[in-house]
């Protein structure tokens, strides 16, 4: 049919069945846009203040569903502006579509300084996804989209990223939209592999099971469950793993209690997880006499310097499967998990007042509510010591470690499941980096409830300087009056004057939509950083 490039891309986005698009309008994204505004009774365009905010909505958005999460940018400094979400997905096992405008086909590459140009555009963005299109005529916008979800619903569940010039968006042409894309592969697993791992698993002494994020994004938590209790194998969940298993379940436990159990352990299943340090770049647990079993789609989460003694190519949750075929069910062990709960429980005991803010926001989030969490003092706390009882309901920045990441991915989250909980937790800090988005809460009636934790500082920086230096620099915030800030965007402010404010503030959260801006004042606290590592670091004693 007759159509401009624009309509041809809302329509195949359509057809391929997405319903909201984050993203901030632009000239090269003219026709883009008016190809949403004819579209929208079927898709929802939520404008962001901020390309970074766009894309960062994604991500949430994508991973609190298992879905895919669609950004709109310009080029150049749209681009650049969405890379720390687009960074954060591709680290986080997040099926997001970036769609980036560009400058005029006939300029691309020639360096003529048009608006909004930048130098190898593709290449940077092929930096942060694992694979990139460009539509070469208008005709080939609707084909260009299909390849997109080809690639998202297929392989590895990370972003992609697909570039269309302004001309071709504007362009009227007999476009032809296609078929969606549906997933071809097959879940095909290497048996030689499964049964070694099978052999190995059912024949050891004490087995142990590690959980990364990739199992939650192959949704394999059945998989894993029954499993581990087929083998009374206990279930360490790294931080983002947390939520894979229920942490209600007896064979569930975090990875400080996983010191214990990696040590007695001769053979250890590690699944969907990259398994290294990310502070020291060493694998998580040193290699030594244990079989270590891998399974990863990604065949580098199991290379140097890791030692893989059965690695596993295959999708978690299809291996797992055929793993559970293979193996002998075993009787439990004679390790008392009971006096190694006490043991950690003793060692957290020392970490207040995180301790009693995490214990707060978990009295009053639901179990399907979703805890986004920061780069802040109670956060890394919170990645041992908040129990987490459904997948995808316990969201991190992963290995990026992007501060400022929080707030904005909370909102991509409550845009996806208006229905439930959402609760961003967020330091004065990290807060700073997207304020402004109250704007784009408020405007749509996102339901999110955000805490900042305002201590007037970057307070992990501030800790660590003390620590290392016994000085501090660079450091303190000057922050803005947050019922003030509330109030410009006509959103409810609270403050919770410790945690038993928080838990019931969060308890009487009202039912209406919408945004609520919770303050908590905070002072200095103790780092938890020994405690959240496998293994504990040389320092962690001091």
């Amino acid at each position: 049919m007759e159509q401009t490039g624009g309509d041809a891309l809302a329509r195949q986005l359509a057809l391929q069945g997405v319903t909201e698009i984050f993203g901030v309008p632009g000239v090269q994204l003219d026709w883009a846009v008016d190809g949403l505004r004819k579209m929208q009774d079927r898709i929802r365009y939520l404008v962001t203040k901020h390309e970074q905010a766009a894309s960062y909505m994604a991500d949430g958005y994508a991973r609190s569903t298992n879905g895919i999460g669609v950004c709109m940018v310009v080029p150049g400094p749209g681009i650049l502006n969405a890379m720390a979400g687009l960074a954060t997905a591709y680290a986080c096992n997040s099926r997001v579509l970036c769609i980036a405008g560009d400058i005029h086909s006939s300029a691309v590459g020639k360096g003529l300084g048009l608006l909004h140009e930048v130098r190898s555009q593709s290449k940077i963005l092929g930096t942060v996804t694992k694979w990139t299109g460009r539509a070469s005529r208008a005709e080939d916008i609707p084909n260009l989209v299909r390849q997109a979800f080809q690639q998202l619903k297929n392989g590895l569940p990370q972003p992609v990223g697909i570039e269309i010039s302004q001309d071709l968006l504007s362009t009227t042409a007999d476009i032809s939209l296609v078929d969606p894309a549906e997933p071809t592969e097959t879940d095909s697993v290497p048996f030689a592999e499964i049964e070694r791992a099978a052999e190995a698993l059912s024949t050891c002494s004490f087995p142990v099971l590690y959980v990364g994020g990739g199992a939650i994004a192959a949704g394999a938590s059945l998989e894993l469950q029954a499993l581990a209790e087929k083998l009374q194998m206990p279930i360490v969940m790294g931080e983002n793993g947390k939520g894979a298993v229920s942490d209600r379940h007896p064979l569930a436990f975090n990875t400080l209690e996983g010191r214990e159990l990696f040590a007695l352990a001769d053979v250890v299943l590690i699944v969907g997880s990259r398994f290294v340090d990310t502070a020291m770049g060493k694998p998580a647990w040193p290699p030594d006499d244990k079989t270590y079993i891998f399974i990863n789609l990604d065949e580098n989460a199991f290379g140097a310097p890791r030692r893989a003694d059965i690695a596993i190519k295959a999708d978690c949750r299809a291996a797992l499967a055929a793993l559970d075929a293979g193996c002998s069910k075993r009787h439990a062990s004679n390790v008392d998990f009971g006096k190694l709960r006490a043991s950690a429980r003793e060692q957290m005991l020392g970490i207040e007042p995180q301790g009693a803010w995490v214990r707060a926001l978990r009295a009053g989030i639901p179990d399907d509510g979703v805890l986004v969490n920061e780069l802040t003092q109670v956060g890394y706390f919170a990645r041992l010591a908040y129990p987490v009882y459904q997948p995808r309901t316990f969201l991190t920045p992963g290995y990026q470690g992007t501060l400022g990441y929080g707030f904005p991915t909370a909102l991509g989250v409550a845009a996806a499941n208006p229905k439930r909980m959402v609760v961003s937790i967020d330091g004065d800090g990290g807060f700073g980096w997207g304020l402004q988005e109250l704007s784009t809460a408020r405007k749509y009636d996102l339901n999110v409830t955000i805490v900042v934790f305002n201590d007037g500082h970057f307070g992990n920086v501030r800790k660590m300087q003390q620590d290392q230096f016994g000085e501090e620099f660079g450091v303190q915030l000057y922050n803005p009056r947050y019922d003030r800030l509330a109030a410009a965007f006509d959103i409810p402010y609270k403050l919770a004057e410790g945690p038993a404010d928080l838990e019931r503030l969060l308890v009487a959260r009202p039912s209406d939509p919408g945004p609520i801006l919770i303050e908590a004042k905070v002072g200095p606290m103790p780092s938890p950083w020994h405690l959240l590592r496998l293994v504990p670091p040389p320092f962690a004693n001091r």
